[in-house]
């Protein structure tokens, strides 16, 4: 059976090269980085070179990075660390409503603590309106919080405008750039951010690594207590081996940003056009012009079926994509993304997200163009809902009509 890997929003192969340069750190160079003898020289060494690498695909300088453990923990500091840093400043926290929930929870949770939030809301295309970010901005707003691209719909977000608008206020700006980072070029400098997340194993790194980025002069409380490491600001031994993987990610990225780019968004568009030919009653999710979205991504829902049943067919021929994202597939809720942009709840229940990567070819999208007509058709045929279509109109052709 042929087994075909588009669900690479969620996680990555880990690169060959990446998984060489960590061998080493499992096996022969094992001391700990925070010891002054030769073990710990040994591997402290390795880390500020990755420090160096991951500092450089985003334009940092190297002592504004912080290795963290993954994209969860960046968002949790920064957030958190901004509103306990800044409270004596104000209470009012600015993000939207198709944040990752490592955002959105995390706001919940201040919430509770006494921190308004505001949740700007997206049109039906899921962007965003800036008039309305800088209508919400009080004298009371200490954080900004805008992701760079979204990972259900692929949208990429004018990060570099509302960076302008947060330096016009001076207020602080935070992005989970966790998409973003090795498919668009990412510059914490042209972007005006203070606060940036990366994760490793969306870039080819395993899982258990990423980075935060913190603006050189941003005061920030602490998440984790405890030790020295990290210049006082992330307590807990290195992940080693993790971190010099993440760097040498990072400078593969960089290398080939321009290539992989075009190679999926190639590929990507004739997924995606093969698709809107071959199979009627569709919606594209997220903006119509694909250079508005990551040159990955691709989110269809289908009418008259349940996504997860179309992922089950699709897996049988070895094709993996996903429903909503990976941190809320277990759930029986339609995807808050697909909400906050008012997508009819059958059709939030039928989207489906096909997510390339470096290693996706010719061959791989013919296969899914191949089999997934039929499959969809197939799986309508047994729906009571189309072949309610067969017979007389109700609810659900209506809301095909208007798709």
């Amino acid at each position: 059976m042929k087994r075909i890997y588009l669900d690479n929003n969620a996680t990555t192969p880990v690169h060959p090269e990446v998984l060489e340069v960590m061998l080493p750190f499992y096996r022969d160079f094992f001391g700990n980085p925070s010891s002054v003898h030769w073990a710990g020289r040994e591997v402290s060494g390795a880390i500020e070179k990755a420090r160096e690498q991951v500092a450089a695909l985003i334009n940092a300088a190297p002592a504004e990075i912080v290795f963290i453990s993954c994209g969860s923990e960046g968002d949790n500091h920064a957030i958190k660390g901004t509103a306990e840093a800044l409270r004596d400043k104000g209470n009012h926290i600015i993000t939207t409503t198709v944040e990752h929930p490592a955002v959105l929870e995390t706001c919940k949770g201040l919430e509770k603590k006494g921190f308004n939030i505001t949740y700007l809301p997206v049109d039906r295309d899921g962007m965003l309106n800036l008039a309305e970010l800088e209508k919400a901005i009080t004298d009371q707003t200490i954080l900004i919080s805008v992701m760079w691209a979204n990972n259900e719909t692929g949208n990429i977000y004018p990060i570099n405008e509302i960076g302008a608008i947060a330096a016009k206020y001076g207020i602080r700006f935070h992005t989970d750039a966790v998409q973003a980072v090795g498919k668009l070029p990412v510059d914490v400098q042209k972007a005006g951010v203070h606060l940036l997340v990366l994760s490793g194993h969306k870039i080819g790194a395993p899982k258990g690594v990423g980075a935060l980025y913190i603006k050189r002069g941003t005061r920030l409380t602490p998440l984790l207590d405890g030790g020295h490491q990290e210049r006082g600001r992330r307590a807990g031994t290195h992940n080693v081996a993790g971190i010099v993987g993440l760097g040498k990610a990072c400078e593969l990225a960089g290398e080939h940003l321009v290539e992989n780019a075009a190679h999926m968004r190639r590929l990507r568009d004739k997924l995606e056009q093969g698709i809107l030919d071959a199979v009627p009653d569709n919606k594209l999710n997220g903006h119509p012009d694909r250079d508005r979205r990551l040159p990955n991504s691709l989110n269809i829902s289908f009418a008259y079926i349940e996504g997860e049943s179309l992922l089950l067919n699709l897996d049988m021929y070895g094709i993996a994509a996903s429903s909503g994202s990976a941190c809320t597939s277990g759930s029986l809720e339609p995807s808050h993304v697909m909400g906050a942009m008012c997508v009819e709840v059958s059709l939030a229940h039928s989207s489906t997200r096909f997510s390339l990567g470096a290693e996706t070819t010719e061959e791989d999208i013919d296969f899914v163009l191949e089999v997934l007509p039929a499959t969809v058709q197939r799986l309508r045929d047994m729906s009571p809902l189309y072949d309610c279509k067969k017979t007389e109109p109700c609810e659900m052709c209506e809301t095909v009509k208007r798709i």
